[in-house]
């Protein structure tokens, strides 16, 4: 048996428990693993409370991302074998000892990238990969990101910068120097944010990547000329109603992999700001919970 945290019913905290479960034999498609790290995400509190549908067989564990050692291959899966440090999106929860990952969507751990690091890449760093790429702005434009300061935020903002891009993104001022740090222009988000976006680029945003939706992006939308360069990681019903579009996910083991390479040569920084254990996996996905989570946080189990 194997410790695990997940959650027993829908609803809040309190319906998150350990739990003692068997170590899982990989089904077709699928990779057996030991866990090293996994990613802490806004999803995996989402998917708790049932707000992204309630058809998962309970209980369930959390978790959407992992990294370790592949203990078993399963059928049909080729270029993956035991013995292998991998990292990918989980079949089974991430917040454990032992799980399952989707082959598909997996890669190998490169050499100077931990497994805390490639931990943090499957959700966080390939949603922000995948905006930046939807949104489709050329060199020399400018990318506005709202709530920059979070996983995926900060992600996106290297990720763009990378592809000469000038960024400018929505949050508090306690994260001014965090959001510089990343080669970004802080912008308070709030009661007259669409004025201080305008400040901030006076010639006007170029495309908008959306990670908070709500009166913020009704907001922001205001400043954009173009919104078929609006686009929206979390709020689908509003970005339509303002003419931009919900992401389209694109997540493959060749995304992973680049991300991952981008890492070991010290061009993406995860910007890991919290490590757990995860006897303390509670504790970390209450601070996401809170919406006052600043870079990315895992957990490191193995």
């Amino acid at each position: 048996m194997v410790k695990a945290l997940g959650f027993v019913d829908y609803g809040g905290p309190e319906n998150q428990e350990f739990l003692d479960r068997p170590v899982l034999e990989p089904g077709p498609g699928q990779l057996g693993i030991t866990v090293r790290a996994a990613g802490v995400n806004p999803v995996d509190w989402k998917i708790r409370t049932g707000r992204l549908g309630k058809n998962r067989t309970l209980p369930a564990v959390l978790g959407q991302e992992a990294a370790g050692v592949v203990e078993r291959v399963g059928p049909g899966v080729e270029g993956f074998t035991p013995g292998d440090e991998v990292f990918g999106l989980a079949a089974a929860g991430g917040y454990a000892e032992q799980t399952l990952l989707l082959a598909a969507m997996s890669a190998l751990r490169p050499l100077g990238a931990g497994f805390d690091q490639v931990a943090a890449l499957p959700v966080a760093a390939a949603t922000g990969d995948d905006g930046v790429r939807d949104v489709g702005l050329g060199s020399g434009r400018t990318l506005l990101i709202l709530g920059i300061a979070g996983g995926v935020g900060s992600a996106a903002a290297q990720i763009a910068r990378s592809r000469g891009l000038r960024v400018i993104g929505t949050a508090s001022d306690t994260n001014r120097e965090y959001v510089e740090s990343l080669g970004a222009v802080q912008v308070r988000y709030g009661d007259g944010v669409a004025e201080r976006i305008r400040a901030a680029a006076p010639d006007g945003a170029h495309g908008i990547l959306d990670l908070v939706g709500g009166d913020d992006l009704r907001a922001a939308a205001e400043t954009l000329a173009d919104r078929a360069k609006l686009v929206s990681t979390v709020d689908p019903d509003t970005v339509a109603e303002l003419g931009g579009r919900y992401i389209t996910r694109s997540t493959t083991s060749e995304t992973l992999a680049a991300l991952a390479a981008l890492v070991a040569a010290g061009e993406l920084d995860p910007h890991i700001t919290g490590r757990y254990p995860l006897n303390r996996a509670a504790e970390a996905l209450a601070l996401v919970e809170s919406g006052h989570a600043r870079g990315k946080l895992v957990l490191d189990i193995g």
